[in-house]
């Protein structure tokens, strides 16, 4: 056996229709387009979206508001489930690790929710207000990632 042996197995590979070429083809005369109507015609092209005139599903969906498409989403974590990890310096693999974070690659906001009673050095993308205050008030330090 060696690669000028291989052949693809019989009836696997098939033959394109090739339209317009006589009866005997199958696709003769109209080429399968049928007759008449909007999509037999030579020059006819289907825009993207079309559906036959019916009203498109673009249009039918209620749309509200202004979406932002270059908005950054955080995910939110509060300072009491932080209070439930044991190290003293808690990074992003650290979230990811006590199953606060789905994966490490998104961006995380740190909330003032709850109370730190450790100092604990945190590092994440963004912090509030009342999070910092409370994290520098217990003696930790809220580290921005980005901005080191």
């Amino acid at each position: 056996m060696n690669l000028s042996n291989l052949k693809p197995a019989r009836g696997s590979r098939k033959d394109r229709k090739r339209c317009g070429r006589g009866p005997g083809s199958g696709l003769g005369k109209t080429s399968g387009r049928g007759h008449k109507g909007q999509l037999s015609g030579s020059g006819y092209s289907r825009k993207r979206g079309f559906e036959g005139g019916q009203m498109p599903l673009i249009r039918r969906v209620p749309k509200r508001g202004f979406n932002n498409l270059f908005r950054t989403e955080y995910a939110v974590i509060n300072l009491d489930s932080l209070e439930r990890i044991a190290k003293n310096e808690i990074g992003i693999e650290d979230l990811v690790k006590a199953g606060l974070l789905k994966n490490a690659s998104g961006r995380v906001k740190i909330l003032g929710r709850g109370e730190m009673k450790t100092a604990k050095t945190i590092h994440a993308h963004r912090f509030s207000e009342s999070a910092i205050k409370k994290i520098e008030g217990s003696g930790g330090k809220a580290v921005v990632i980005g901005a080191e």
